[in-house]
């Protein structure tokens, strides 16, 4: 038997009408599937329901996979698509396998000869990398930084060096309403000369991307950003 399809299906990054920002044959594809692998089952439901699938929504089979999703049951996981079903991962918000953990399952297909297909849809890294005017040639997305002030102040000064080191854009994401901690510490501990882009609500209509100097940004009221999705860019210059 012929194994299915996995289709990475990239989601909206917010409450945008899925036909601003996702391709017509994405759309296409995620209407006729059945199964899916999905972050949230709840969310997953609704962006389906803004598309108005072709099998009534209540028919369709939702299986979890998250942080929390022992390794152990991601075969589980390949089940429909050994039988010859497609099956689609959509992520909480935004590209499958980027930031997410659908990159495991995908890995994994890899090994049983499963053919994986990436859909074209948004992606806040790199539409956020386009938008800050930062060297798009080098970059490196670290996820989030430590919690905890001390740690988290370290990482920003190795981060910040070793950009100095390879002129790589670094990038990073903070809990929401955490942002205005990383955005006064990254303010308090970089040089005034290096560049940081804060990239909010990618998307949305109240998106806000700017990029400013260290110097400049303190030289101005702070960007309203608290529980508000963030992406930060920090590239250093001498």
């Amino acid at each position: 038997m012929t194994a299915g399809i996995l289709y990475l299906i990239p989601s909206t990054l917010g409450d945008t009408p899925a036909g601003l920002v996702l391709p017509q044959h994405v759309i296409t594809v995620a209407r006729k599937l059945k199964h899916f692998v999905v972050e949230q089952p709840k969310t997953a439901r609704h962006f389906l329901s803004a598309l108005k699938p072709e099998h009534p929504i209540q028919s369709l089979h939702f299986a979890s996979l998250n942080e929390h999703t022992d390794p152990k049951e991601l075969v589980g996981l390949l089940a429909p698509l050994l039988a010859g079903e497609d099956v689609g991962i959509i992520s909480e918000a935004g590209c499958p396998g980027i930031a997410d953990p659908g990159a495991d399952l995908v890995l994994l297909a890899h090994s049983y000869g499963i053919r994986v297909v990436p859909l074209v849809g948004p992606s806040s890294i790199l539409l956020a990398l386009m938008a800050s005017g930062l060297n798009g040639q080098c970059f490196a997305f670290h996820g989030y930084l430590p919690i905890e002030e001390v740690a988290r102040n370290k990482t920003i000064a190795t981060l910040e060096a070793e950009s100095a080191k390879r002129r790589q854009t670094q990038m990073f994401i903070e809990t929401p309403y955490r942002n205005d901690k990383l955005f006064s510490a990254l303010l308090a501990h970089c040089r005034p000369r290096t560049l940081l882009c804060v990239a909010t609500d990618i998307t949305l209509p109240f998106e806000m991307i700017l990029t400013r100097s260290i110097e400049q940004w303190k030289s101005q009221p702070a960007p309203p950003l608290n529980k508000r999705p963030s992406i930060f860019l920090m590239l250093y210059s001498s």
